[in-house]
């Protein structure tokens, strides 16, 4: 084979070291023929044998040795995909472009994703190779797929209602015209001949069209899918009639009746036109959500400038824009406000029922709604870079992988049609020479049910359709699937990891108790703590300054602020000393704090942090602060637990504290005060041991921050919530939008439901073939079984289609989390 050489981006190189490394790491064994790793273009140029060495091992061996080559992600519209077949062959034809790592297409979405090695290749090299099969590509762009995919369904289901409309007018009366044997004195078909070829000739070649047409272009590249099947099967039986009418002497001479199977022909197109529109009416909704998604953004904006205000395409906004929106339109780009103040609907996001209040300096983000007053905003993330446009895409990438289930229906599919047409000619052959006179007719009609009875639609849609609809139900819910494997691993699970600050609690501290002293009350006790700690940045101060400010208290300025870190604060209020801290920095200014100590006892045991607060030198009273718990953290819990999963609490907080939580939501099991590094540990010791059955235990890791991100990646699931940090979204393989951990729960099992479903999909589309097919060649009717006619072939498989895709539908009813969520 021809060596193939290519220039390969790679980053993390630091100096010319880590080029020497690569370049050993390449050549070692004979691996690539040769390789030159330049340090200062961070790239390197390989040279290798595809038929020794893929290109994937080549990245393999860069990744193995520390570094990252650097890679693209496209997804591509496809024209002419119609079953498994397609989606096989379109993959292997983008597999042969130079730098491609994979290609996933999906026949459900009418799109194919490609990774490729950055460089390598472009849109144009790709859309070629797709084209040299006999697909098209259309010109659009990658953000607009979404429109051009719901344009195409429709244009398609148009198409085929037109298509099936002229079948029907004229199939309907070639079909009385087959059954008039059946009814004295009605005209019959053998007396009508040339009729029915005349009513047959627009069903065949223009309502049929799409078949002839798709087998021609795959006759051309020497391929076959399921309109190869149709076409072969259709024009079979046409051709067999034809010759009848045409020469029927050739049959009469033989003591034969001429073959007339024109109703065949007609009532298979019809049946398989069918099912065509009823699937592509079907495969229209299994899109819905992520439709909505992408509509909640407007397509307009209005921008402010020195000319004054003008309504603007939103591909025409830019960072720094300043955009007016009025009441009751959605925000259209992520930002700030700058002027005004409104209440904004972000249940799209958070799930929040209520309007959230927004003044000067807050976050906006696209597609929320605006509910009362108008404002200015800071266009700041636009585009693509929106976190609605995030959701949108990640939606899509989830919907255009693979689950790991579906590899098995990829091998078969890519031999599949071969297959068919090699069993349907044996049939043939073996009916014409061993089966009872006319044994053409038997022959024929048996190897055109094979034909029609094993078309690969229903493979070709089983995994990819369940997969669009379940995430984007997900999607709606709140809930970002990274991967189909992320999914597929997520029914699995039998232990979750829950982190505790900002996953099980809010992540911010808040006032929780206030115990006055005697002398004074609850709002004096506050309102002097919070004027010493009105000058501090520490976030418990701001805790009390919180609450004081929700209680309205008037805070007066402190004189002779001074923080002792790790202690507390002094400070003169009213020209009077206060003190605010720990129990000991009291005792070292000579201020008894054991006067509540029982207290302080009880509100420790509870895991909240105690600040003690004194008034010339005598103890005012306490003050509780606690990271508060999330409303829903107890309820997730419970579900998990019966569910019969294990819950582990893994915290690097303090013990007491972290079991003061646990205590509260029902969590039996505690790790606290772990470091990052120590968290991947743990996750890694719960999975080597083993679960109820015995097996290696399947971890899911729920976290937010930084330091759960080794962890996060450690498990076999990992779920972020998109209010934590980057890295540790980009970590796991799930994100849930809501801060709502009964979305946990939900997850898992949509899980199972999609695998459930999948496995029927698969089963029924492997299944009908199985037993349809040599039912069809006729292998029981020599024992006095049934066989299958070519029209009741077309009726099962066009039923096999609208049966799996009508399937993958009821995914969007499925109960998720104990019915706590929709």
């Amino acid at each position: 084979m021809t060596e193939l050489r290519l220039r390969v981006p790679i980053s993390g190189m630091t100096c010319a070291a880590c080029a020497l490394r690569i370049e050993k790491v390449l050549t070692r064994k004979g691996r690539v023929e040769s390789a030159s790793v330049n340090f200062a273009g961070a790239f390197a140029e390989v040279a290798f044998d595809p038929g020794k060495t893929t290109l994937a091992e080549v990245v393999g061996a860069i990744e193995g040795a520390g570094y990252s080559a650097v890679t693209q992600e496209m997804t591509l519209p496809v024209d002419g995909m119609t079953c498994a077949s397609c989606v096989s062959r379109v993959e292997r034809l983008l597999s042969r472009v130079p730098g491609v790592l994979e290609a996933a297409a999906n026949l459900a979405s009418n799109s194919v994703r490609v990774k490729f090695v950055a460089g390598t290749a472009t849109r144009e090299d790709l859309a070629r190779a797709v084209a040299a099969g006999g697909y098209g590509v259309p010109a659009v762009a990658e953000e607009a797929a979404g429109d051009w995919e719901a344009a195409r369904q429709a244009r398609e289901t148009s198409s085929l209602r037109r298509d099936l409309l002229v079948a029907l007018v004229f199939t309907v009366p070639v079909f009385f015209l087959s059954m008039g044997h059946m009814v004295p004195g009605f005209p019959h078909v053998h007396s009508l001949p040339w009729i029915a070829l005349a009513l047959t000739v627009p069903v065949q070649f223009w309502a049929g069209r799409r078949f002839l047409r798709s087998a021609w272009v795959n006759l051309l590249h020497v391929s076959a899918d399921m309109n190869t099947l149709v076409a072969v099967g259709t024009l079979a039986a046409f051709g067999a009639s034809v010759a009848g009418t045409v020469w029927p002497q050739v049959f009469t001479a033989r003591g034969e009746e001429p073959p007339m199977y024109y109703e065949t022909a007609c009532v298979i197109i019809a049946l398989i036109l069918l099912g065509r529109t009823l699937e592509s009416r079907a495969k229209a909704r299994t899109g819905d959500a992520l439709r909505a998604l992408v509509d909640l953004a407007p397509k307009t904006a209005w921008r402010l400038s020195e000319d004054g205000e003008r309504e603007v395409p939103l591909s025409a906004v830019v960072p720094g824009d300043a955009l007016r929106v009025r009441p009751g339109e959605q925000i259209p780009v992520d930002g700030s406000l700058l002027e005004g103040a409104s209440a904004v609907d972000e249940a799209m996001l958070t799930g929040e029922p209520l309007p959230l209040e927004k003044g000067p300096g807050d976050r906006l983000f696209a597609g929320t709604l605006n509910t009362t007053g108008a404002f200015v905003m800071r266009a700041e993330q636009v585009g693509r870079e929106t976190f609605l446009a995030k959701i949108v895409e990640m939606v899509q990438r989830a919907q255009g992988s693979k689950a790991p289930v579906q590899r098995l229906a990829d091998r078969v599919a890519a031999v599949f049609v071969p297959v068919v047409i090699g069993v349907a000619a044996v049939t043939f052959v073996l009916w014409l020479a061993l089966g009872p006179a006319p044994a053409c007719s038997a022959a024929l009609l048996h190897a055109v049910a094979v034909l029609i009875v094993a078309c690969p639609c229903a493979l070709g849609l089983a995994t990819p359709t369940a997969l669009i609809v379940a995430t984007g139900r997900a999607a709606r819910m709140g809930i970002l699937v990274r991967d189909a494997e992320a999914l597929e691993t997520a029914r699995l699970v039998d232990t979750v990891v829950l982190d505790k600050t900002g996953t099980l609690t809010e992540g911010r501290p808040s006032l929780t108790d206030l115990v006055p002293s005697g002398v004074f009350d609850s709002d004096e006790l506050l309102r002097f703590a919070s004027a010493a700690e009105s000058s501090s940045e520490h976030p418990l101060a701001k805790a009390v300054l919180a609450e004081a400010a929700r209680r309205g208290l008037k805070i007066v300025a402190a004189e002779g602020f001074e923080a002792v870190p790790g202690r507390g604060v002094r400070a003169r209020v009213e020209r009077r000393s206060v003190l605010v801290g720990t129990s000991d920095f009291l005792a070292e200014n000579g201020v008894a704090p054991d006067a509540d100590g029982d207290a302080r006892a009880r509100l420790e045991a509870e895991g909240k942090t105690v600040l003690c607060t004194a008034v010339d030198g005598s103890l005012a009273g306490l003050i509780a602060v606690s990271d508060r718990l999330r409303p829903e953290s107890a309820a997730a819990v419970r579900i998990l637990r019966e569910r019969g999963l294990e819950v582990v609490l893994l915290t690097g907080d303090r013990e007491g504290a972290a079991r003061a939580v646990a205590a509260q939501v029902g969590i039996e099991r505690v790790v606290a005060g772990v470091l990052p590094d120590r968290k991947a540990q743990v996750v890694a010791e719960l999975q080597g041991s083993a679960s109820a059955g015995g097996k290696r235990s399947t971890v899911a890791m729920v976290g937010d921050g930084v330091n759960d991100a080794p962890a996060l990646v450690q498990a076999d699931v990992g779920m972020a919530l998109a209010s934590g940090t980057d890295v540790a979204r980009q970590a796991a393989g799930f994100t849930l939008v809501r801060p709502d951990l009964r979305l946990v729960p939900a997850a898992l099992d949509l899980s199972a439901a999609t695998l459930r479903n999948i496995r029927q999909n698969l089963f029924w589309a492997f299944g009908y073939n199985v037993l349809g097919i040599p039912v069809a060649a006729g292998v029981l009717v020599p024992f006095g079984g049934p066989g299958l006619t070519p029209v009741l072939a077309a009726l099962i498989m066009a039923f096999s289609s609208v049966f799996v895709v009508s399937n993958a539908l009821r995914l969007r009813r499925v109960p998720l989390g104990g019915n706590v969520i929709a």
